[in-house]
Protein backbone atom coordinates (compact mmCIF):
# COMPACT_ATOMS: atom_id res chain seq x y z
CA UNK A 1 0.00 0.00 0.00
CA UNK A 2 1.33 3.47 -0.87
CA UNK A 3 1.77 6.30 1.62
CA UNK A 4 -0.91 8.31 -0.19
CA UNK A 5 -3.43 5.48 0.25
CA UNK A 6 -2.43 5.05 3.90
CA UNK A 7 -2.99 8.74 4.64
CA UNK A 8 -6.56 8.75 3.34
CA UNK A 9 -8.78 10.77 5.72
CA UNK A 10 -5.81 11.49 8.02
CA UNK A 11 -5.01 15.17 8.79
CA UNK A 12 -1.35 15.75 7.93
CA UNK A 13 0.62 18.85 9.02
CA UNK A 14 3.66 18.32 6.79
CA UNK A 15 5.03 15.70 4.41
CA UNK A 16 8.59 15.46 3.13
CA UNK A 17 9.77 12.92 0.57
CA UNK A 18 8.19 10.43 -1.81
CA UNK A 19 4.51 9.87 -0.95
CA UNK A 20 4.08 7.15 -3.60
CA UNK A 21 6.41 4.82 -1.70
CA UNK A 22 5.05 1.35 -0.86
CA UNK A 23 4.78 0.44 2.84
CA UNK A 24 5.27 -3.20 3.84
CA UNK A 25 4.28 -3.00 7.50
CA UNK A 26 3.21 -0.62 10.29
CA UNK A 27 5.48 -0.64 13.36
CA UNK A 28 5.44 1.43 16.58
CA UNK A 29 8.06 -0.70 18.38
CA UNK A 30 11.44 0.14 16.81
CA UNK A 31 12.78 -3.31 17.73
CA UNK A 32 10.35 -4.87 15.22
CA UNK A 33 11.36 -2.80 12.18
CA UNK A 34 11.61 -4.66 8.87
CA UNK A 35 12.68 -3.45 5.42
CA UNK A 36 10.31 -0.80 3.97
CA UNK A 37 8.17 -0.63 7.10
CA UNK A 38 6.51 2.55 8.36
CA UNK A 39 7.62 3.60 11.84
CA UNK A 40 5.20 5.59 14.02
CA UNK A 41 6.99 7.55 16.75
CA UNK A 42 4.73 7.33 19.83
CA UNK A 43 5.17 9.32 23.03
CA UNK A 44 4.86 6.86 25.96
CA UNK A 45 4.77 7.54 29.69
CA UNK A 46 8.35 6.27 30.07
CA UNK A 47 9.90 6.29 26.57
CA UNK A 48 9.47 8.72 23.66
CA UNK A 49 9.45 6.89 20.33
CA UNK A 50 10.90 9.98 18.60
CA UNK A 51 14.29 9.10 20.11
CA UNK A 52 14.31 5.88 18.04
CA UNK A 53 13.70 7.47 14.62
CA UNK A 54 17.38 7.28 13.58
CA UNK A 55 17.80 3.65 14.68
CA UNK A 56 14.52 2.72 12.91
CA UNK A 57 15.88 4.14 9.65
CA UNK A 58 19.11 2.16 10.13
CA UNK A 59 17.04 -1.02 10.52
CA UNK A 60 15.16 -0.45 7.25
CA UNK A 61 12.21 1.86 7.92
CA UNK A 62 11.58 4.05 4.88
CA UNK A 63 8.61 6.07 6.21
CA UNK A 64 8.46 7.94 9.51
CA UNK A 65 5.25 9.32 11.04
CA UNK A 66 5.99 11.70 13.90
CA UNK A 67 4.80 14.75 15.85
CA UNK A 68 8.21 16.42 15.67
CA UNK A 69 10.49 16.22 12.64
CA UNK A 70 14.18 15.37 13.15
CA UNK A 71 16.61 18.28 12.75
CA UNK A 72 18.21 16.59 9.74
CA UNK A 73 16.00 14.92 7.11
CA UNK A 74 17.26 12.00 5.02
CA UNK A 75 16.31 12.54 1.34
CA UNK A 76 15.73 8.78 0.94
CA UNK A 77 13.11 8.72 3.70
CA UNK A 78 9.50 9.96 3.69
CA UNK A 79 8.56 11.98 6.81
CA UNK A 80 4.94 12.63 7.76
CA UNK A 81 4.24 15.12 10.55
CA UNK A 82 0.90 14.85 12.39
CA UNK A 83 -0.56 16.42 15.53
CA UNK A 84 -1.06 13.17 17.50
CA UNK A 85 0.71 9.96 16.48
CA UNK A 86 -1.26 7.90 19.01
CA UNK A 87 -4.57 8.77 17.33
CA UNK A 88 -3.06 8.63 13.84
CA UNK A 89 -1.90 5.05 14.42
CA UNK A 90 -5.50 3.79 14.58
CA UNK A 91 -6.44 5.48 11.32
CA UNK A 92 -3.29 4.19 9.61
CA UNK A 93 -3.99 0.64 10.83
CA UNK A 94 -7.60 0.78 9.63
CA UNK A 95 -6.49 1.96 6.17
CA UNK A 96 -3.62 -0.53 5.96
CA UNK A 97 -5.94 -3.50 6.62
CA UNK A 98 -8.77 -2.27 4.38
CA UNK A 99 -11.00 -0.79 7.12
CA UNK A 100 -12.24 -4.20 8.33
CA UNK A 101 -14.40 -2.73 11.13
CA UNK A 102 -16.64 -1.29 8.38
CA UNK A 103 -16.84 -4.59 6.51
CA UNK A 104 -18.37 -6.47 9.43
CA UNK A 105 -20.52 -5.46 12.39
CA UNK A 106 -18.23 -4.69 15.33
CA UNK A 107 -19.79 -4.75 18.80
CA UNK A 108 -17.88 -3.27 21.74
CA UNK A 109 -18.69 -3.95 25.41
CA UNK A 110 -17.31 -1.73 28.17
CA UNK A 111 -17.83 -1.36 31.92
CA UNK A 112 -16.08 -2.50 35.09
CA UNK A 113 -17.57 -5.99 35.38
CA UNK A 114 -19.14 -8.29 32.80
CA UNK A 115 -17.14 -7.32 29.67
CA UNK A 116 -15.63 -10.77 29.18
CA UNK A 117 -18.86 -12.59 29.97
CA UNK A 118 -21.03 -10.48 27.66
CA UNK A 119 -18.54 -10.57 24.77
CA UNK A 120 -18.10 -14.35 25.07
CA UNK A 121 -21.84 -14.96 25.49
CA UNK A 122 -22.51 -12.89 22.35
CA UNK A 123 -19.96 -14.96 20.42
CA UNK A 124 -21.67 -18.18 21.61
CA UNK A 125 -25.20 -16.87 20.96
CA UNK A 126 -24.31 -15.94 17.39
CA UNK A 127 -22.74 -19.36 16.91
CA UNK A 128 -26.06 -20.85 18.07
CA UNK A 129 -27.80 -18.56 15.58
CA UNK A 130 -25.63 -20.02 12.82
CA UNK A 131 -22.98 -17.29 12.40
CA UNK A 132 -19.21 -17.57 12.64
CA UNK A 133 -17.89 -14.49 14.42
CA UNK A 134 -14.72 -13.03 15.89
CA UNK A 135 -14.11 -12.57 19.62
CA UNK A 136 -11.51 -10.30 21.23
CA UNK A 137 -11.59 -10.88 24.99
CA UNK A 138 -9.37 -11.14 28.07
CA UNK A 139 -9.61 -14.93 27.99
CA UNK A 140 -9.04 -15.57 24.30
CA UNK A 141 -9.23 -14.26 20.76
CA UNK A 142 -11.30 -16.36 18.37
CA UNK A 143 -12.04 -16.30 14.68
CA UNK A 144 -14.74 -18.90 14.18
CA UNK A 145 -13.21 -22.11 15.57
CA UNK A 146 -9.63 -20.77 15.57
CA UNK A 147 -8.33 -19.78 19.02
CA UNK A 148 -5.53 -17.23 19.47
CA UNK A 149 -4.08 -16.58 22.99
CA UNK A 150 -5.01 -13.16 24.42
CA UNK A 151 -2.40 -10.94 26.11
CA UNK A 152 -4.39 -7.74 26.85
CA UNK A 153 -8.07 -6.93 27.42
CA UNK A 154 -7.83 -4.55 24.46
CA UNK A 155 -4.91 -5.37 22.10
CA UNK A 156 -3.01 -2.63 20.27
CA UNK A 157 -4.89 -1.11 17.34
CA UNK A 158 -2.64 -2.71 14.68
CA UNK A 159 -3.33 -6.17 16.14
CA UNK A 160 -7.07 -5.41 16.35
CA UNK A 161 -7.25 -4.46 12.68
CA UNK A 162 -5.14 -7.47 11.68
CA UNK A 163 -7.54 -9.79 13.56
CA UNK A 164 -10.62 -8.09 12.11
CA UNK A 165 -9.18 -8.30 8.59
CA UNK A 166 -8.54 -12.00 9.12
CA UNK A 167 -12.14 -12.37 10.35
CA UNK A 168 -13.44 -10.64 7.21
CA UNK A 169 -11.36 -12.98 5.05
CA UNK A 170 -12.79 -15.95 6.99
CA UNK A 171 -16.33 -14.81 6.14
CA UNK A 172 -17.28 -13.49 9.59
CA UNK A 173 -20.14 -10.99 9.65
CA UNK A 174 -19.85 -10.04 13.35
CA UNK A 175 -17.05 -9.32 15.85
CA UNK A 176 -17.44 -8.95 19.61
CA UNK A 177 -14.85 -7.06 21.58
CA UNK A 178 -14.10 -6.07 25.16
CA UNK A 179 -13.30 -2.37 25.34
CA UNK A 180 -11.21 -1.57 28.41
CA UNK A 181 -10.62 1.85 29.95
CA UNK A 182 -6.89 1.42 29.26
CA UNK A 183 -7.69 0.71 25.61
CA UNK A 184 -9.84 3.84 25.34
CA UNK A 185 -7.31 6.08 27.13
CA UNK A 186 -4.43 4.80 25.00
CA UNK A 187 -6.34 5.25 21.70
CA UNK A 188 -6.32 1.49 20.98
CA UNK A 189 -9.81 1.73 19.45
CA UNK A 190 -9.11 4.83 17.36
CA UNK A 191 -10.37 4.52 13.78
CA UNK A 192 -12.67 1.57 14.52
CA UNK A 193 -16.35 1.69 13.55
CA UNK A 194 -18.60 0.16 16.20
CA UNK A 195 -22.09 -0.86 15.12
CA UNK A 196 -23.21 -1.37 18.74
CA UNK A 197 -21.62 -0.23 22.02
CA UNK A 198 -22.82 -1.80 25.27
CA UNK A 199 -22.29 -0.57 28.85
CA UNK A 200 -22.45 -3.01 31.80
CA UNK A 201 -21.72 -1.01 34.97
CA UNK A 202 -19.15 1.26 36.57
CA UNK A 203 -17.63 0.53 39.95
CA UNK A 204 -14.37 0.90 41.83
CA UNK A 205 -11.43 -0.34 39.71
CA UNK A 206 -8.24 0.73 37.90
CA UNK A 207 -7.76 3.84 40.06
CA UNK A 208 -4.06 2.98 40.09
CA UNK A 209 -4.12 4.03 36.42
CA UNK A 210 -6.90 6.64 36.20
CA UNK A 211 -6.17 8.17 39.65
CA UNK A 212 -9.76 9.32 40.29
CA UNK A 213 -13.18 7.76 39.76
CA UNK A 214 -14.25 10.82 37.77
CA UNK A 215 -11.36 10.30 35.36
CA UNK A 216 -12.26 6.60 35.05
CA UNK A 217 -15.90 7.54 34.29
CA UNK A 218 -14.88 10.13 31.68
CA UNK A 219 -12.65 7.57 29.95
CA UNK A 220 -15.51 5.07 29.66
CA UNK A 221 -17.86 7.82 28.50
CA UNK A 222 -15.44 8.80 25.74
CA UNK A 223 -16.19 5.48 24.03
CA UNK A 224 -19.84 6.54 23.64
CA UNK A 225 -19.04 10.21 22.93
CA UNK A 226 -17.06 9.18 19.84
CA UNK A 227 -19.67 6.82 18.34
CA UNK A 228 -21.09 7.71 14.92
CA UNK A 229 -24.78 8.44 14.25
CA UNK A 230 -25.07 5.07 12.45
CA UNK A 231 -24.21 3.24 15.70
CA UNK A 232 -26.36 2.03 18.58
CA UNK A 233 -25.54 2.65 22.26
CA UNK A 234 -27.18 0.42 24.85
CA UNK A 235 -26.73 1.14 28.56
CA UNK A 236 -27.67 -0.33 31.93
CA UNK A 237 -29.92 2.30 33.50
CA UNK A 238 -30.04 0.45 36.82
CA UNK A 239 -26.44 1.64 37.19
CA UNK A 240 -26.27 5.26 38.39
CA UNK A 241 -23.71 6.03 35.67
CA UNK A 242 -25.66 4.35 32.88
CA UNK A 243 -27.41 7.45 31.57
CA UNK A 244 -24.22 9.52 31.83
CA UNK A 245 -22.70 7.32 29.11
CA UNK A 246 -25.41 8.48 26.68
CA UNK A 247 -25.34 12.21 27.39
CA UNK A 248 -23.27 13.33 24.39
CA UNK A 249 -23.44 10.37 22.04
CA UNK A 250 -24.64 10.77 18.44
CA UNK A 251 -25.62 7.09 18.39
CA UNK A 252 -29.15 5.75 18.77
CA UNK A 253 -29.85 5.50 22.53
CA UNK A 254 -31.32 2.31 24.05
CA UNK A 255 -31.43 0.88 27.55
CA UNK A 256 -31.82 -2.29 29.60
CA UNK A 257 -32.72 -2.81 33.26
CA UNK A 258 -34.20 -5.11 35.89
CA UNK A 259 -35.38 -2.43 38.34
CA UNK A 260 -36.44 0.33 35.94
CA UNK A 261 -38.57 0.57 32.83
CA UNK A 262 -36.29 0.20 29.81
CA UNK A 263 -36.27 -0.84 26.16
CA UNK A 264 -35.12 -4.28 27.32
CA UNK A 265 -36.57 -5.26 30.68
CA UNK A 266 -35.77 -8.44 32.59
CA UNK A 267 -37.10 -10.29 35.63
CA UNK A 268 -35.58 -13.12 37.64
CA UNK A 269 -38.36 -15.61 38.38
CA UNK A 270 -36.48 -18.57 39.87
CA UNK A 271 -32.82 -19.29 40.64
CA UNK A 272 -30.67 -22.15 41.93
CA UNK A 273 -27.15 -23.48 41.32
CA UNK A 274 -28.36 -25.27 38.18
CA UNK A 275 -29.71 -22.15 36.45
CA UNK A 276 -32.46 -19.53 36.30
CA UNK A 277 -35.97 -19.00 34.97
CA UNK A 278 -36.06 -15.51 33.44
CA UNK A 279 -38.52 -13.19 31.74
CA UNK A 280 -37.20 -10.77 29.10
CA UNK A 281 -39.69 -8.36 27.52
CA UNK A 282 -42.60 -10.63 28.55
CA UNK A 283 -41.03 -13.88 27.28
CA UNK A 284 -40.06 -16.66 29.73
CA UNK A 285 -37.05 -18.96 29.24
CA UNK A 286 -34.59 -21.12 31.20
CA UNK A 287 -30.79 -20.76 31.26
CA UNK A 288 -28.09 -22.86 32.92
CA UNK A 289 -26.25 -19.63 33.83
CA UNK A 290 -26.98 -18.46 37.35
CA UNK A 291 -26.55 -15.39 39.57
CA UNK A 292 -28.25 -11.99 39.43
CA UNK A 293 -25.24 -10.41 37.67
CA UNK A 294 -25.72 -12.94 34.87
CA UNK A 295 -29.29 -11.71 34.40
CA UNK A 296 -27.80 -8.32 33.50
CA UNK A 297 -25.20 -9.95 31.25
CA UNK A 298 -27.83 -11.96 29.37
CA UNK A 299 -30.17 -8.98 29.13
CA UNK A 300 -27.42 -6.95 27.46
CA UNK A 301 -26.78 -9.85 25.05
CA UNK A 302 -30.53 -9.93 24.33
CA UNK A 303 -30.65 -6.18 23.71
CA UNK A 304 -27.60 -6.15 21.42
CA UNK A 305 -28.85 -9.09 19.33
CA UNK A 306 -32.26 -7.42 19.05
CA UNK A 307 -30.67 -4.15 17.90
CA UNK A 308 -28.80 -6.15 15.25
CA UNK A 309 -32.15 -7.19 13.81
CA UNK A 310 -32.73 -10.71 15.16
CA UNK A 311 -36.16 -11.93 16.28
CA UNK A 312 -36.47 -12.02 20.06
CA UNK A 313 -37.80 -15.58 20.18
CA UNK A 314 -34.81 -16.92 18.23
CA UNK A 315 -32.41 -14.93 20.43
CA UNK A 316 -33.89 -16.45 23.61
CA UNK A 317 -33.75 -19.91 22.08
CA UNK A 318 -30.04 -19.36 21.35
CA UNK A 319 -29.46 -17.98 24.88
CA UNK A 320 -31.12 -21.03 26.46
CA UNK A 321 -28.41 -23.23 24.87
CA UNK A 322 -25.53 -21.27 26.41
CA UNK A 323 -22.90 -22.74 28.71
CA UNK A 324 -21.09 -20.82 31.42
CA UNK A 325 -18.04 -18.70 30.62
CA UNK A 326 -14.76 -20.19 31.92
CA UNK A 327 -13.95 -18.88 35.40
CA UNK A 328 -17.22 -16.98 35.76
CA UNK A 329 -19.46 -18.57 38.42
CA UNK A 330 -18.00 -21.91 37.37
CA UNK A 331 -19.46 -24.57 39.67
CA UNK A 332 -18.64 -28.19 40.44
CA UNK A 333 -19.56 -30.53 43.26
CA UNK A 334 -17.09 -32.87 44.94
CA UNK A 335 -17.96 -36.49 45.59
CA UNK A 336 -17.96 -35.49 49.28
CA UNK A 337 -20.90 -33.13 48.73
CA UNK A 338 -18.97 -29.85 48.96
CA UNK A 339 -20.03 -27.29 46.35
CA UNK A 340 -17.13 -25.34 44.77
CA UNK A 341 -17.44 -22.08 42.83
CA UNK A 342 -14.56 -20.44 40.95
CA UNK A 343 -15.07 -16.85 39.86
CA UNK A 344 -12.97 -13.99 38.47
CA UNK A 345 -14.47 -11.45 40.91
CA UNK A 346 -11.59 -9.10 41.77
CA UNK A 347 -13.36 -5.79 42.44
CA UNK A 348 -15.58 -4.85 45.39
CA UNK A 349 -18.72 -4.77 43.25
CA UNK A 350 -17.96 -8.09 41.52
CA UNK A 351 -17.20 -9.80 44.84
CA UNK A 352 -20.40 -8.43 46.37
CA UNK A 353 -22.42 -9.56 43.33
CA UNK A 354 -21.11 -13.12 43.46
CA UNK A 355 -21.62 -13.38 47.25
CA UNK A 356 -25.14 -11.93 47.00
CA UNK A 357 -25.96 -14.39 44.20
CA UNK A 358 -24.76 -17.33 46.29
CA UNK A 359 -26.63 -16.10 49.37
CA UNK A 360 -29.81 -15.68 47.27
CA UNK A 361 -29.59 -19.35 46.34
CA UNK A 362 -28.35 -21.10 49.49
CA UNK A 363 -30.82 -22.17 52.17
CA UNK A 364 -28.59 -20.89 55.02
CA UNK A 365 -28.17 -24.47 56.27
CA UNK A 366 -24.91 -24.51 54.32
CA UNK A 367 -21.89 -22.44 55.28
CA UNK A 368 -20.25 -20.14 52.75
CA UNK A 369 -16.44 -20.14 52.83
CA UNK A 370 -14.75 -17.47 50.67
CA UNK A 371 -11.10 -17.54 49.60
CA UNK A 372 -9.94 -14.27 48.03
CA UNK A 373 -7.15 -11.71 47.79
CA UNK A 374 -6.22 -8.51 45.94
CA UNK A 375 -3.67 -8.00 43.18
CA UNK A 376 -0.38 -6.24 43.90
CA UNK A 377 0.75 -3.02 42.16
CA UNK A 378 -2.88 -2.08 41.60
CA UNK A 379 -5.55 0.11 43.21
CA UNK A 380 -4.96 0.04 47.00
CA UNK A 381 -8.22 1.76 47.93
CA UNK A 382 -10.41 -1.24 47.01
CA UNK A 383 -8.61 -3.61 49.39
CA UNK A 384 -10.31 -2.68 52.72
CA UNK A 385 -13.65 -2.49 50.92
CA UNK A 386 -13.26 -6.07 49.71
CA UNK A 387 -12.24 -7.17 53.21
CA UNK A 388 -15.45 -5.70 54.59
CA UNK A 389 -17.66 -7.26 51.91
CA UNK A 390 -16.16 -10.76 52.15
CA UNK A 391 -16.32 -10.99 55.94
CA UNK A 392 -19.82 -9.49 56.12
CA UNK A 393 -21.33 -11.83 53.54
CA UNK A 394 -19.47 -15.12 54.24
CA UNK A 395 -19.55 -17.61 57.09
CA UNK A 396 -15.76 -17.64 56.92
CA UNK A 397 -13.43 -15.53 54.76
CA UNK A 398 -9.87 -16.68 54.14
CA UNK A 399 -7.75 -13.75 52.96
CA UNK A 400 -4.84 -14.81 50.78
CA UNK A 401 -2.68 -13.80 47.80
CA UNK A 402 -4.01 -13.10 44.33
CA UNK A 403 -1.22 -11.92 41.99
CA UNK A 404 1.08 -10.10 44.45
CA UNK A 405 3.35 -9.00 41.58
CA UNK A 406 6.13 -6.90 43.17
CA UNK A 407 4.34 -6.23 46.49
CA UNK A 408 4.74 -8.08 49.77
CA UNK A 409 1.66 -10.36 50.08
CA UNK A 410 1.54 -9.78 53.85
CA UNK A 411 1.23 -6.01 53.32
CA UNK A 412 -1.61 -6.49 50.81
CA UNK A 413 -3.40 -8.72 53.31
CA UNK A 414 -2.98 -6.09 56.07
CA UNK A 415 -4.66 -3.50 53.84
CA UNK A 416 -7.55 -5.92 53.19
CA UNK A 417 -7.88 -6.66 56.93
CA UNK A 418 -8.13 -2.93 57.67
CA UNK A 419 -11.65 -2.94 56.23
CA UNK A 420 -12.99 -5.75 58.43
CA UNK A 421 -15.52 -4.44 60.95
CA UNK A 422 -15.07 -5.46 64.63
CA UNK A 423 -18.18 -7.67 64.69
CA UNK A 424 -16.65 -9.75 61.88
CA UNK A 425 -13.17 -10.25 63.36
CA UNK A 426 -14.03 -13.84 64.27
CA UNK A 427 -15.22 -14.58 60.71
CA UNK A 428 -11.88 -14.44 58.94
CA UNK A 429 -8.33 -15.72 58.90
CA UNK A 430 -5.32 -14.91 56.72
CA UNK A 431 -3.04 -17.33 54.89
CA UNK A 432 -0.64 -15.70 52.37
CA UNK A 433 -0.01 -18.94 50.42
CA UNK A 434 -3.00 -19.32 48.05
CA UNK A 435 -2.74 -23.09 47.83
CA UNK A 436 -2.66 -23.41 51.63
CA UNK A 437 -5.65 -21.06 51.87
CA UNK A 438 -7.67 -23.27 49.50
CA UNK A 439 -6.50 -26.32 51.48
CA UNK A 440 -7.83 -24.79 54.70
CA UNK A 441 -11.18 -24.00 53.05
CA UNK A 442 -11.54 -27.65 51.97
CA UNK A 443 -10.49 -28.88 55.43
CA UNK A 444 -13.04 -26.59 57.13
CA UNK A 445 -15.90 -27.41 54.73
CA UNK A 446 -18.49 -30.08 55.47
CA UNK A 447 -20.95 -31.79 53.07
CA UNK A 448 -23.37 -29.25 51.49
CA UNK A 449 -21.09 -26.29 52.34
CA UNK A 450 -20.14 -23.85 49.58
CA UNK A 451 -16.53 -22.86 48.90
CA UNK A 452 -16.02 -19.77 46.72
CA UNK A 453 -12.50 -19.22 45.37
CA UNK A 454 -12.52 -15.70 43.91
CA UNK A 455 -10.20 -13.34 42.09
CA UNK A 456 -8.45 -15.38 39.40
CA UNK A 457 -11.20 -17.25 37.55
CA UNK A 458 -9.87 -18.29 34.13
CA UNK A 459 -6.26 -17.27 34.90
CA UNK A 460 -3.82 -20.17 35.08
CA UNK A 461 -0.89 -18.35 36.67
CA UNK A 462 0.16 -16.45 39.76
CA UNK A 463 2.52 -13.51 39.23
CA UNK A 464 5.17 -13.10 41.96
CA UNK A 465 8.07 -10.64 41.61
CA UNK A 466 7.67 -10.40 37.85
CA UNK A 467 7.57 -14.18 37.29
CA UNK A 468 4.41 -16.03 36.29
CA UNK A 469 4.06 -19.38 38.06
CA UNK A 470 1.47 -21.90 36.87
CA UNK A 471 -1.54 -21.72 39.20
CA UNK A 472 -5.08 -22.70 38.26
CA UNK A 473 -7.69 -22.47 41.03
CA UNK A 474 -9.76 -25.31 39.53
CA UNK A 475 -6.71 -27.58 39.20
CA UNK A 476 -5.60 -26.82 42.76
CA UNK A 477 -9.07 -27.54 44.19
CA UNK A 478 -9.27 -30.90 42.38
CA UNK A 479 -5.69 -31.84 43.31
CA UNK A 480 -6.17 -31.00 47.00
CA UNK A 481 -9.56 -32.68 47.16
CA UNK A 482 -8.15 -35.94 45.81
CA UNK A 483 -5.25 -35.84 48.32
CA UNK A 484 -7.38 -34.88 51.30
CA UNK A 485 -10.26 -37.28 50.65
CA UNK A 486 -8.09 -40.43 50.55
Amino acid sequence: MTITELLNRIPVLEIHGDNTREVSELVFDSRKITENSLYIAMRGTVVDGHSFIASSIEKGAKTIVCEELPESLDENITYVKVKDTSKTLGLLASNFYGNPSQQLKLIGVTGTNGKTSVSTLLFDVFKNLGYDSALLSTVEIRIGEEIIPATHTTPDVITINKILAKAVDAGCKYAFMEVSSHGIAQNRIEGLHFKVAGFTNLTHDHLDYHKTFDEYLKTKKRFFDELEDTSVAITNIDDKNGNIMLQNTKAKKTSYALKTMADYHGRLLEVDFNGMLLNFNGKEFWTTLTGRFNVYNLLLVFGIASELGFEQDEILQAISKLKRVSGRFETFKSDGGIFFIVDYAHTPDALENILDSINDIRTKNERLITVFGCGGDRDHSKRPEMGNIATKKSTLAIITSDNPRTEDPSQIIKEIEAGVEPQNFSKYTSIPDRKEAIKMAIKFAEPKDIVLVAGKGHENYQEINGIKHHFDDKEVINELWKLMSK
